[in-house]
Formats: C-alpha cells, sequence, structure tokens
C-alpha cells in the first residue's frame, strides 16, 4: 500500500469493495455498517491516493488502479490470513470450513451423492447449496462470493471448470396425451401442445432452449411456469402439457407421477454441467480439497 500507516485490517473491505464494486453490498459481505464501510473506503483512499470506487451513474465502477488491484488483493489476503492463523496444516477430519454452492435444483438432485461422500471425509464441514440468481450471470461476483457454480457453459460465466455431469434433454409427457403416436412425439405435435417451462431468470437460457430458438420455437410465453425442473413431472401429469426436461429426471420422477420422457423431437441436446470456481480459490487449501474430492466422487458414480 502507498501512503503512511499501514493498517491490514483494511485489507478485508478492500477485497470486499473490489470484488462487490459497491459499498452497501460489501458492508453486507463483510458484516459491516454503511458508515463503517464508508470510513473505510475513504481511508483506502487516501491510502492509495486514488477514488478505487467512482460512481457511474446508480452503480460504482473499479478505477483503473483498482482493476490492477484486485487480483493483487485476492492472491495475497488468503496468504496473510494463513499465515496470522499460525499456517496450520489443513485437516479435512477437524475442518470447521463451510462452502456454497450455487446450481439449480436437478444440479442438486444429481450431486446429493457425491457431496454426501466428500462430506463422510470431513464430518464437521458444512455445504450450503443457493439457486442460481435470476439476474444474468455475473462471472467475477457469483465466482468470487461463491465457493463453487454448477451449471452449464454459455450463460455468462467464465473462471476455472471441471467438467461433472453429462445428460441430455427429453420431453415430459402424460402417456394418454394423444400427441403420442406409437410412443413418439413429432416435431409439429410438440410445437402445437401447451408448453410447461422451468425458467431460472432472464437471459438464462438452458442448451434446450438456444436449440429450440434456432428452430423457430418461441417457449417465452408458456402455460405454466416453475421456477425449477422438480415441479414439472407433477404438473404436467393427466394434462395435455409437455416439457423438456433432463432425461435423469425424468427417469427418476417419472415413474413416480406417472408421466414419461420420450426422445425429443428437435434432435439431441447434451446437458454438459460444469463446476465451476475463481482462481482466487486455487491458493487455499481445503477449496483444493473439496474440489478435487468432489471430482472423484463424481467420477465414481460414473455421472458422466
Amino acid at each position: 500500500m502507498a501512503g503512511d500507516g499501514y493498517d491490514l485490517n483494511l485489507l478485508v473491505p478492500l477485497r470486499a469493495l473490489l470484488e462487490e464494486a459497491n459499498v452497501t453490498r460489501a458492508g453486507q459481505r463483510v458484516q459491516m455498517g454503511q458508515s463503517s464501510m464508508s470510513s473505510a473506503l475513504s481511508r483506502l483512499r487516501l491510502v492509495f491516493n486514488d477514488e478505487l470506487l467512482v460512481r457511474v451513474g446508480r452503480d460504482y465502477e473499479l478505477t483503473p488502479l483498482a482493476r490492477l488491484l484486485l487480483p493483487q488483493v485476492q492472491e495475497t489476503l488468503p496468504l496473510i490470513e494463513r499465515v496470522l492463523a499460525g499456517e496450520r496444516a489443513f485437516d479435512p477430519l477437524s475442518s470447521r470450513r463451510s462452502f456454497t454452492l450455487m446450481m439449480t435444483d436437478y444440479g442438486a438432485m444429481r450431486l446429493r451423492g457425491p457431496i454426501a461422500a466428500v462430506l463422510e471425509q470431513a464430518p464437521e464441514m458444512e455445504v450450503d447449496v443457493v439457486p442460481l440468481p435470476e439476474r444474468p450471470m455475473e462471472s467475477e461476483r457469483d465466482l468470487i462470493t461463491h465457493d463453487f457454480v454448477i451449471t452449464v457453459a454459455g450463460i455468462g460465466i467464465e473462471g476455472q471448470s471441471h467438467d461433472l455431469i453429462l445428460d441430455e434433454y427429453v420431453c415430459l409427457i402424460d402417456p394418454g396425451n394423444p400427441a403420442l403416436v406409437d410412443g413418439t412425439l413429432s416435431f409439429d405435435a410438440f410445437v402445437a401442445l401447451p408448453q410447461a417451462v422451468a425458467q431460472f431468470g432472464r437471459l438464462h437460457f438452458t442448451p434446450a432452449d438456444r436449440r429450440l430458438r434456432e428452430l423457430g420455437v418461441d417457449r417465452s410465453e408458456p402455460r405454466v411456469t416453475t421456477a425449477s425442473f422438480l415441479p414439472l413431472p407433477s404438473i404436467v401429469a393427466g394434462t395435455d402439457l409437455v416439457a423438456v426436461v433432463p432425461r435423469v429426471l425424468a427417469e427418476r420422477l417419472g415413474p413416480v407421477n406417472g408421466v414419461i420422457g420420450v426422445e425429443a423431437p428437435f434432435g439431441r441436446v447434451p446437458i454438459d454441467l460444469k463446476l465451476w470456481w475463481h482462481e482466487s480459490h486455487d491458493g487455499d487449501p481445503s477449496h483444493v480439497w473439496f474440489r478435487d474430492r468432489l471430482i472423484e466422487a463424481v467420477e465414481a458414480a460414473a455421472l458422466r
């Protein structure tokens, strides 16, 4: 840091301010009040002789210096924290680390077993599963403020990643639906049927959504909308609705709800769920351990 009077206590609010680019969110993240965070920002501006955050309309933007500082702070602060903690070796048996995983309900359903397998090796660890945000993904912020994001590529998220789950889409339909002919649903019949669609937020298009848009099929005004895949089997049952869901979900939940999954008439569309994380976590031994164990558990369960 430039200037006089180095204060390591300012590093935590500095990282939050740079990563959030918002005084209010930064304060909430590190549990500091608005006035305290504003005071910390004022002190940091004096230390660096730079505004760091500047107003642009109703939002803030990082100054060029702040953008240079961000990766340095992300790399340095975890090292300082480990030094101050005595650089104790990471022990999964005693670690009380809590990990936040952002994913859909389908992802949680598929990863339930692997996550449980990881936690068996670390009895004091905790996992908090949260949904994908309704807003478009903000790659840096979502990856920094959550340990992992589990989703498909192509929704605006970037970072380090590893393939986790492979599946494909099918059409979920009641077996008594007259649109089925010999167990097959034609493309014209699919388009003509009322749709039940899981929507995950503005501009969050699934790979199936993108394929259908390429084919000129507009599902922007479905008969039924849900916020996740899991309610769709019970909603479609006994109706003329059709839904597009992952094959494994149809196989697991279809029989208990009296619905079936049939081949999608718009071609095979794979679902490739990836594990995403920000590179700033690579210096955290507990984060690396959890990531490696989860990948191993997924491979052992043959989810691809």
